[in-house]
């Protein structure tokens, strides 16, 4: 029996519903750490939140602003493209519709570019982006996100691969076209949605 036989095979005796584990993953129970470059150390209160591009408002959000605006909790499944998927995490944030809504976006907008520290981006169709689930997140498990997972704020958009979710957000720009993000150029899928195993192009 293969690891991934197994994994789902004791995941189900733990109760779960097998439907909730995209193909090609295995569940775990921590939360593993990824990610390109350092590990930046600030503040929040170092921290801001452009919001650029096809706007009619730009905006800059510090933390203040942004733990200020009406919040919610959710708790999603979260699935990476390395192939770890772990359920029920507990995510707090802002909703990216309702800061989307203050900058007030031109007709013509169509994707987002959303930036990280060190030049990391990645990119969303609107659509994606502003589902009542897509968040601009800055707690975790009623904690603050630690750094190592893209604290103080990152974006979460559980609905598709987790490299969708840029730790250490620090823009999100509205484009009228789709353009590949960092891992998108180097041969990632452009869109990405795990049910359907959307890891690399032609997939």
């Amino acid at each position: 029996m293969s690891f991934f036989d197994r994994n789902r095979r004791e995941m189900i005796a733990k109760g779960y519903d097998p439907a909730r584990l995209p193909p090609g993953q295995y569940r775990v129970e921590d939360f593993p750490v990824l990610h390109v470059g350092p590990v930046p150390e600030y503040a929040p209160d170092q921290w801001d939140l452009a919001i650029t591009g096809l706007v009619k408002n730009p905006m800059r959000i510090t933390w203040d602003d942004l733990i200020a605006l009406p919040s919610i909790e959710m708790t999603v499944d979260i699935h990476c493209v390395t192939k770890w998927s772990q359920f029920d995490m507990k995510w707090k944030g802002v909703k990216v519709s309702d800061v989307f809504a203050s900058a007030g976006l031109e007709s013509n907008a169509t994707h987002v570019m959303a930036h990280a520290e060190y030049g990391y981006t990645a990119n969303l169709p609107l659509a994606d982006a502003t589902t009542d689930q897509a968040i601009i997140a800055y707690a975790y498990d009623d904690a603050p996100i630690e750094p190592i997972h893209g604290g103080p704020v990152r974006l979460v958009v559980p609905h598709l691969y987790f490299w969708k979710s840029p730790k250490w957000l620090r823009a999100l720009e509205l484009m009228d076209h789709d353009a590949p993000g960092f891992w998108e150029r180097n041969g990632y899928h452009m869109y990405g949605d795990p049910f359907k195993e959307q890891r690399h192009w032609g997939d």
